[in-house]
């Protein structure tokens, strides 16, 4: 088997909980499987783009999934080798919400800070 090009993390908040995981656990099964299998096409076949992925910003991107409540996303940054997923939501507009936003850009700037 192929060796992945990216190793796969989730973000730890500084009380040890890992935000991503825990949305996905409230997922159902069939979705969670789906969000794996876009999550590793991406650390297998990094850089990906369209549909699957879109650079949000300068070091975000997100992951693209169909899933059965409509489309989920999964806000992430690659630091190093390492794709570091920062927070999962399901998308219920056109445009991303600001909060969404907020979210991953705070934990993205908190995870620049620990790598100092």
């Amino acid at each position: 088997m192929t060796e992945p090009i990216l190793q796969v993390r989730f973000f730890k908040t500084e009380a040890g909980h890992e935000p991503v995981r825990e949305w996905l656990l409230s997922l159902r099964q069939d979705d969670r499987t789906i969000i794996g299998t876009d999550i590793k096409t991406v650390q297998f076949g990094w850089p990906l783009g369209m549909p699957l992925v879109r650079k949000l910003e300068p070091g975000l991107w997100e992951a693209r999934s169909h899933i059965s409540s409509g489309i989920a996303r999964v806000i992430f940054t690659v630091e190093a080798l390492t794709l570091v997923l920062l927070h999962g939501f399901i998308k219920k507009s056109q445009k991303t919400e600001a909060s969404d936003l907020f979210v991953s850009r705070q934990r993205y700037r908190q995870l620049l800070q620990e790598s100092e």
